[in-house]
C-alpha cells in the first residue's frame, strides 16, 4: 500500500487537521471484511449506510452515533446455545464497524430488515454556517435623499 506524506500541505492548510489525520490513519489501518457494507447517496444531503448482517438478530446489534464518528457492533447471543454446526458458512462473528461522519452529519434512523441492516444519515447543515445573502447599502449623503424625494 502506498503511504503519502501530507506534511506540505498541512503547512498550508488551517483547521483541516482532522482531516489530514485521517487520511494518514486510513492509509496505515488494513481493510476488514466483516460486515460488508454500501453507502448510498440517497438525496442531496443524504446517505444510507447498508450492511449485511445475515445471522443477526436486532437485538444483537448496537448503533452508536457520536460526534463524526458512527459505530455499529454485533454480539451474537445465540452462538454459545445454538446448534452444533458441521458447516457454518455465514459469519456470526462479533465485529465492530466504525464510520467517520463529516461534521453536521447526523443519523436520522436505522432499521433491520431481511438481513440487512439500513442506517440512514442526513447532512445538516446549521442556519446560522448556510450561506446568506448580505444586503448592501448606499453610503449616499443624508441631505442628498431628502432634496431627491422633494424634486
Amino acid at each position: 500500500m502506498r503511504t503519502y506524506d501530507f506534511t506540505p500541505f498541512a503547512r498550508s492548510a488551517i483547521g483541516f487537521d482532522r482531516l489530514f489525520d485521517l487520511l494518514n490513519a486510513g492509509s496505515k489501518e488494513p481493510i476488514e471484511g466483516h460486515p460488508p457494507y454500501d453507502i448510498i447517496r440517497t438525496g442531496e444531503d443524504s446517505f444510507r449506510i447498508t450492511l449485511a448482517v445475515a445471522g443477526f438478530k436486532p437485538n444483537d446489534l448496537t448503533v452508536t452515533a457520536q460526534q463524526n464518528l458512527l459505530t455499529v457492533t454485533g454480539r451474537n447471543t445465540e452462538a454459545k446455545n445454538g446448534p452444533e454446526y458441521i458447516y457454518q458458512g455465514i459469519s456470526v462473528a462479533p465485529f465492530e464497524r466504525r464510520f467517520d461522519l463529516a461534521d453536521y452529519v447526523e443519523v436520522d434512523h436505522a432499521k433491520f430488515e431481511n438481513g440487512l441492516l439500513h442506517i440512514d444519515l442526513a447532512h445538516r447543515i446549521p442556519e446560522v454556517m448556510k450561506p446568506r445573502r448580505v444586503e448592501i447599502r448606499s453610503s449616499a449623503p443624508a441631505g442628498h435623499g431628502k432634496a431627491a424625494k422633494a424634486a
